[in-house]
């Protein structure tokens, strides 16, 4: 694809925090036992040949850091453009609506303006879909729009999703929070990269703002278009729809569109041994992630790198991360538990389909 630049803002948490965000932000969530949210936003961009990835940071940015490291598994460890780590809001934000804080935005002008490339793909790390940006890229030209960004028909009610007023596919206006048939957006846009430095210039007093609340007077002057994405894509913005997401993919139809042939979603490679299943296991639809030890039961559930489930030990309906240990007798239904963590023999964590059980992540 021809030279374009890329931005991920990275630096946004959940309005509503757990134990699972308290030391981590949303993109370094592991999702399906192998991945972190954030591979979802760089293999988007580096499978449709975009080799130049700004990343804008937040303040918890260790474990972001541990895992995107230079880039090399995204093929972003070169000389010329590759993986730049951007300075974002000191604390962050939670806010509500879309995720691009005009002040992040100005903040890394230099990086904007040292690029060569006439385009910018700008995206959150807070949704997880599977696109080649291409089309995008094509639409966005093929329409004379100065902005163009990604939308989906809402399937239903959701309050920390964005939402836009389009008329003839041009919008209009801005909303917070979408209801069945709405236009969602899916905190992706193109733009033009000197214009967006112009726009940067124009709402400079009003950097707090959201670049899409900033530009609400403007909808007339500057030309909106949006580009309706078919695909799966899935909102991460607290436990429940964190939960769902990964439930979601033990559907075979949904996993198969999320994962298509020759387009990969690239990870941090860790090199682990297979998963071993001991005789005597039981296992049903479910993902078990390397060098994970079954010996007891998994129904309809995700289990991390290094997971044990010791004989007469079952899983349920659960996420279980990297390097726990569920002792002989335990139970864990409907149930987040987060990395490191023992279950003792013949105890259980049990939630239900309506109020999960989180279990926060214990020290190494």
């Amino acid at each position: 694809m021809e030279k374009i630049l890329g931005i991920i803002t990275a630096n946004y948490s959940t309005k509503y925090p757990s134990v699972l965000s308290e030391v981590r932000p949303v993109a370094s969530l592991p999702f399906l036992g192998r991945y972190r949210v954030v591979d979802f936003a760089l293999s988007n961009m580096v499978n449709c040949g975009i080799r130049t990835v700004g990343m804008i940071m937040p303040y918890n940015y260790r474990s972001l850091i541990d895992h995107v490291g230079s880039g090399r598994d995204w093929d972003l460890n070169r000389k010329k453009g590759g993986l730049f780590i951007l300075p974002g809001s000191a604390f962050g934000t939670s806010r509500t609506g879309s995720r691009f804080l005009l002040r992040d935005l100005a903040h890394n002008k230099v990086y904007m303006q040292r690029g060569s490339s006439d385009l910018c793909i700008i995206t959150t790390a807070s949704f997880v879909y599977n696109m080649d940006y291409r089309d995008l890229v094509a639409a966005h030209r093929a329409s004379g729009a100065d902005i163009t960004v990604l939308t989906k028909k809402a399937s239903g009610k959701d309050v920390d999703v964005c939402g836009f007023a389009v008329e003839d596919g041009r919008v209009t206006g801005v909303k917070h929070g979408v209801k069945f048939g709405d236009t969602a957006f899916l905190d992706c846009f193109v733009v033009d990269r000197k214009l967006l430095l112009q726009m940067l210039e124009w709402y400079a007093q009003t950097d707090y703002l959201d670049l899409f609340e900033a530009l609400a007077p403007d909808y007339g002057r500057v030309k909106v278009q949006t580009y309706d994405y078919e695909g799966y894509a899935a909102a991460i913005f607290d436990k429940d729809a964190y939960f769902r997401a990964n439930m979601d993919l033990l559907d075979p139809k949904i996993s198969a569109e999320l994962f298509p042939e020759g387009r990969a979603v690239r990870t941090k490679a860790h090199d682990n041994a297979p998963a071993k299943f001991e005789a005597g296991s039981h296992v049903s639809n479910s993902r078990i992630s390397g060098s994970a030890r079954i010996l007891g039961s998994v129904t309809n559930s995700i289990l991390g790198r290094g997971v044990t489930v010791e004989t007469g030990a079952s899983v349920s309906n659960s996420i279980v991360m990297q390097g726990c240990v569920i002792e002989t007798g335990a139970r864990v239904e409907y149930a987040i538990v987060d990395r490191n963590n023992v279950v003792p023999a013949h105890t259980e964590l049990r939630g239900t389909p309506d109020a999960l059980f989180i279990k926060d992540k214990a020290e190494a």
